[in-house]
């Protein structure tokens, strides 16, 4: 697996906003080609426009190709597509809406045909990019619909991962959304990514609470008595080692969260609003699906956008976490390929030693 140069999709994203700046910076040395090889999916105007914005880089160039397929080893490879009559950095417009839709949907293509060994998302802004045929509220789900998994929205950073329960939806949807089959089926998700996409033998995981004080003994709200806790049980007989529920300020403020593999939160704000203080250069990764997905985790920064202040740090470790993803996925593959059980293997090996003796005693 050292050898392999693996082809990375990067999608440009909003062009007005700083997609193309942390793509190109993340991209401007020279060696990253040496680790793997980049496809990137967007607008040779956008490119131009932020390229001409940023005075640091002496040089950044691209071979256009039609498909992955004729993505070139050594080489930044740019599929052309998602092109704009006019870039306006800062300014979120439905042109950019559907620039950003077009670059995702040809990613897509090049992913589903095997083309691609992972897919790195720029961040779009999900009010342009709705229209009558595109109708999700984030990459997520998206590529949910497009690849037929059970997603999951994951964080993870050298410090701690947090999977959610629910993702984009209102507040006032939470509590309704919740339910004790979903919490289950979500902690089967974690636990597989964290052991398959992380490599953790058996990942202990931490479940958030709902309400305030983990619902102080149902005054406060009896979602963790009659809904989380009862799928903490379950989860766990099914031989997931999942704790809780733990009230979030106390899971985070005293550091609790360091004792565990993952954290399973309720919420959007109640997982990412922790996660980004404490990993300011965290990664979004979409587990659950056949493919590997992940994105920086900020937005698209349109106030900063075209003001070369974009910082690509954590664009580069949404690729470096790509690429460690894939190649944890096919270790993991070739470990549980056709696995003997211990016992069957210990049988035949008794079987064996009791075969070989008598020839040895008539020696």
């Amino acid at each position: 697996m050292t050898e392999q140069k693996f082809r990375i999709g990067i999608t440009q994203g909003d062009p007005n906003g700083i997609g193309w700046e942390v793509i190109i910076k993340a991209l401007a040395d020279p060696r990253i080609t040496e680790f793997f090889t980049p496809v990137i999916y967007g607008s040779t105007r956008a490119a131009a426009c932020h390229r001409n914005a940023i005075a640091e880089i002496e040089q950044f160039s691209y071979v256009p190709v039609a498909s992955a397929a004729e993505a070139r080893r050594g080489k930044i490879n740019l599929v052309a597509c998602g092109e704009m009559a006019e870039v306006q950095p800062g300014k979120p417009t439905p042109e950019a809406g559907r620039a950003a839709v077009e670059a995702l949907r040809t990613a897509m293509r090049d992913l589903k045909a095997g083309e691609l060994d992972a897919l790195v998302t720029a961040p779009f802004d999900k009010e342009t990019v709705q229209s009558d045929d595109f109708r999700y509220t984030g990459h997520t789900e998206y590529l949910a619909a497009e690849l037929e998994g059970e997603s999951m929205m994951i964080m993870c950073s050298d410090v701690l991962r947090v999977g959610l329960v629910t993702k984009h939806i209102p507040v006032s949807e939470i509590a309704a959304s919740i339910s004790k089959e979903k919490i289950v089926g979500d902690l089967r998700i974690l636990r597989r990514s964290l052991i398959e996409d992380f490599g953790v033998v058996e990942p202990r995981i931490a479940v958030m609470a709902l309400n305030p004080h983990a619902g102080d003994g149902g005054l406060l709200g009896r979602e963790e008595q009659e809904i989380i806790r009862p799928a903490i049980v379950e989860a766990f007989r099914e031989g997931v080692l999942a704790f809780g529920p733990f009230a979030a300020d106390g899971l985070f403020a005293g550091g609790g969260y360091a004792k565990y593999d993952g954290i399973l939160a309720m919420y959007h704000d109640q997982g990412l609003a922790p996660f980004k203080s404490l990993s300011p250069d965290g990664v979004n990764f979409t587990a659950g699906l056949a493919a590997v997905r992940t994105s920086p985790d900020h937005g698209t920064a349109f106030d900063i956008a075209g003001k070369d202040k974009a910082d690509p740090q954590s664009m580069r470790n949404a690729i470096y976490t790509a690429i460690d993803i894939v190649r944890n996925r096919a270790a993991w593959s070739e470990w549980s390929s056709n696995p003997l059980p211990r016992a069957e293997r210990e049988k035949s090996n008794r079987d064996a030693a009791s075969k070989e003796r008598p020839a040895a005693d008539k020696e």
